[in-house]
């Protein structure tokens, strides 16, 4: 590990040198990607220099430890090696975990998509609570939630919604919300007071540069049509919907959200680019499923993953047995307990099976 920590400082000493010449900085493509892998290093190595500052200190300390005779000055050092060892210790730790390989779309916005699954009704009218919870979450954070199209069932919920949520980190924090959600309560509806169970997926799409998919105009195909829905004047009067077909893999994207056929277009291939770059990307992960096989699910739609159960108040995340009885509080938003929980399992893991 260590060989590799002093091959990530060396690399780091060199790209601060590159900064400052000439060479770099007239060239703006360079310049930038200089700065943006001198960045991605500065971390990792400013724990090392840490790290390797209290190694000299235990080191030091415990050359007291041998030569000093008086009592009251044996203690102090004693006490001081302790803290030094613990505070070396914990370093060592980040250092680990910063060395893991680090998923190159953590950094990037995501696409959600909420979909009703089985219930009717009632898995639309979660469909919008979790829409809703998300959406809270990122006001927390910070974060820019743009909705992108959504379709409503015929008692308010929401039987789909694509939003575009924007933001530092995005990816890093909800890629493990993928999956299916299910919900345990008694619905409005029921006159016997019944439990009912229903389900909605969740889909985390980290958003897709143009650099990153490639998509042939001769591959697509446009249809316009009438906005449905709320929305105004233009509703139904003007064909300012966009439906956009990826013919290769028969990937559908629909767009009605602006007035605009032009700001349609655009948000439908945004969502599009984002798909067909997950597509890719589960390609990828399942030539090494085998070896992540124990980690964190990264968003299987087809697995269950969280059940919230309104009469207990309760909330379950079944890959990571966590139980936590306070769902009035998550779907407000407060769910930096779940996500950290799931991190955490998720670097653990990571460090298990890393080889260093």
């Amino acid at each position: 590990m260590f060989e590799k920590l002093q091959a990530l400082e060396a690399k780091y000493d060199e790209l601060s040198h590159l900064l400052g010449e000439t060479s770099v900085i007239s060239v703006p493509d360079k310049y930038h990607k200089t700065a943006k892998a001198h960045a991605e290093l500065h971390d990792v190595v400013e724990k090392f220099r840490q790290y390797k500052t209290l190694s000299v200190q235990v080191q030091q300390t415990r050359g007291i430890l041998e030569q000093e005779s008086d009592p009251e000055m044996l203690e102090m050092a004693r006490e001081e090696l302790q803290s030094l060892e613990a505070a070396l210790a914990q370093a060592e730790a980040q250092l680990k975990l910063l060395l893991i390989p680090r998923d190159p779309n953590d950094k990037k916005n995501v696409i959600l998509e909420i979909r009703a699954g089985t219930g009717g009704d009632e898995a639309s009218l979660f469909a919008q609570e979790m829409f809703r919870m998300y959406s809270r979450y990122a006001e927390r954070r910070r974060w820019k939630v743009e909705v992108l199209n959504a379709s409503y069932s015929s008692v308010g919920g929401l039987k789909e919604v694509i939003a575009l949520v924007n933001g530092p980190d995005v990816y890093s924090r909800l890629k493990f919300e993928s999956g299916v959600h299910r919900v345990q309560r008694v619905p409005e509806t029921e006159a016997q007071g019944r439990i009912h169970t229903s389900t909605i997926t969740v889909a985390v799409l980290p958003e897709a540069d143009e650099v990153d998919i490639v998509i042939d105009s001769k591959d697509i195909r446009i249809d316009t049509f009438c906005s449905s829905g709320p929305g105004g004047q233009s509703v139904n009067t003007t064909y300012s919907a966009v439906r956009i077909t990826h013919i290769p893999t028969g990937e559908v994207v629909s767009c009605q959200d602006e007035k605009s056929q032009i700001k349609n277009k655009a948000k439908a291939m945004k969502v599009l680019r984002s798909r067909l770059y997950e597509k890719a990307l589960e390609e990828q992960q399942n030539e090494i499923a085998e070896s992540r096989r124990s980690m964190v699910k990264a968003g299987e739609r087809s697995e269950k993953i969280r059940t919230y159960n309104f009469p207990q108040n309760r909330v379950t995340d079944h890959r990571i047995g966590l139980t936590l009885h306070r769902l009035d509080t998550i779907v407000e938003g407060d769910l930096d307990e779940i996500i950290e929980a799931l991190i955490t399992q998720n670097q653990a893991e990571a460090l298990k099976n890393q080889i260093v």
